[in-house]
């Protein structure tokens, strides 16, 4: 797909202004707004946000977290406990559109900033809570940190050590990630709306809900096998048998499994019987096709270990970028096999991403997934130190002069008094 227009247009969220209290991962909410060129400022508390310090790695003395979440980023530090604090929140509330608080439910309604006292000057403000388990139920208050909601959602079960201790193993995070992208959209969702009838809303979200969403597909097949086996059964190709949820089901597949090469791993998935037919004719074993054809659909041959042992001698005999090319030219879908460490190195991931550099970035980090044909994104700016840009907010934002800003400073409201 091509584009010709290639003048110059502003970023997809410029013009709109995002104010983040928050701290540690779900500041991830503010992140989606700032790669896409909206104007947001991460109001701190006096010393700043210590996700700088938390996780691993440091890069340079400051957490990835904070490197990756924080890009694209204004900072201020604010003392929210006193009265001057307090109104230069609300004063950059009343031209904001959304309000993140990421932290703790009720942090701002404790100081007198909550969405009822917001909407006072801003009518149409969307505020939007991310918190760990939610602003209801019977974890609410309970302290967490991120795997918290992916053990929650069941999302990663123990193991276990040889001699018996009980470990995580090792897993993508989701609820960390998933919460604040759909608080993100959800409020971006009620900007629009807020542009049309000019009110504002409250939403609220919990990581928690957000890693169990992400798994809705599992969670909803056990609520599904709850049911009798004569209203819900298993595919037609597996004659209607209950198989494992999920992708728990696959490891008795073996036209739909991951098999050994010559250098790693591929995914083989000729669960359709042409794409099976395919492979056999492509790799001159038709006598394959003609003793296991299969169902038409979703036919994964469960359990046959005589095809499996067969096709786990076929696939030893080329490369993972052997295996990838031919299975293009037969039409067969087969795909490599990464980690985190070696999916970096593929070809078609240097395709997709860019790489921002440690030397401009503070660390090497991956672009924004989405891409816009014909345009390019904004590169976001280093993420901040706490309170960076203080005077730039105060004056471009507010209209503040140098005295008022010291006058402030001197009251210490932007922390240790001056």
């Amino acid at each position: 797909m091509s584009n010709t227009n290639t003048a110059a247009k502003p970023a997809p969220l410029a013009g709109l202004r995002v104010l983040d209290f928050s701290i540690l991962g779900p500041g991830a909410t503010a992140h989606h707004f700032a790669e896409l060129g909206a104007d947001v400022i991460k109001i701190e508390v006096p010393g700043g946000d210590y996700v700088r310090v938390m996780t691993w790695p440091i890069v340079e003395g400051i957490s990835l977290l904070h490197w990756h979440i924080a890009r694209g980023k204004k900072s201020i530090e604010l003392d929210l406990k006193t009265e001057e604090g307090r109104t230069i929140f609300k004063e950059l509330a009343k031209d904001a559109d959304i309000v993140i608080e990421a932290m703790k439910p009720g942090t701002l309604d404790r100081l007198g900033l909550s969405y009822e006292d917001l909407k006072k000057v801003n009518p149409k403000i969307v505020f939007c809570c991310v918190s760990g388990y939610g602003m209801t139920g019977p974890y609410e208050n309970m302290p967490s940190h991120g795997v918290a909601y992916d053990t929650w959602a069941g999302c990663v079960e123990p193991a276990r050590e040889e001699d018996g201790m009980v470990y995580l193993p090792a897993h993508p995070s989701i609820g960390m990630h998933a919460g604040p992208l759909l608080g993100a959209f959800a409020a971006l969702a009620s900007v629009l709306r807020a542009r049309e009838t000019g009110e504002g809303a409250f939403l609220e979200i919990g990581q928690s809900d957000g890693a169990a969403y992400m798994d809705w597909y599992r969670i909803e097949s056990y609520k599904a096998y709850q049911r009798p086996q004569s209203e819900v059964t298993g595919n037609a190709a597996d004659d209607f048998r209950r198989r494992p949820v999920g992708t728990a089901g696959l490891r008795e597949g073996v036209r739909y499994q991951a098999y050994e090469c010559k250098d790693g791993y591929v995914l083989f998935m000729a669960s359709e019987q042409s794409f099976w037919k395919n492979f056999c004719e492509g790799v001159g074993r038709m006598d394959m096709f003609e003793k296991w054809p299969g169902k038409k659909l979703a036919d994964h041959a469960p359990g046959n270990k005589e095809m499996q042992r067969e096709l786990t001698t076929i696939f030893k005999t080329k490369t993972i970028k052997e295996w990838m090319d031919w299975g293009v030219k037969v039409n067969t879908p087969i795909a490599p096999v990464y980690n985190s460490e070696t999916v970096m190195e593929d070809e078609h991931f240097k395709a997709r991403f860019k790489w921002y550099g440690h030397k401009e970035h503070g660390a090497d980090m991956m672009s924004y997934p989405v891409h816009f044909v014909g345009e390019e994104l904004p590169v976001p700016t280093k993420a901040p130190t706490p309170g960076q840009h203080r005077d730039e907010i105060l004056k471009r934002v507010l209209n503040y002069d140098d005295a008022k800003i010291s006058a402030l400073e001197a009251k210490g409201t932007f922390g240790t008094k001056k």
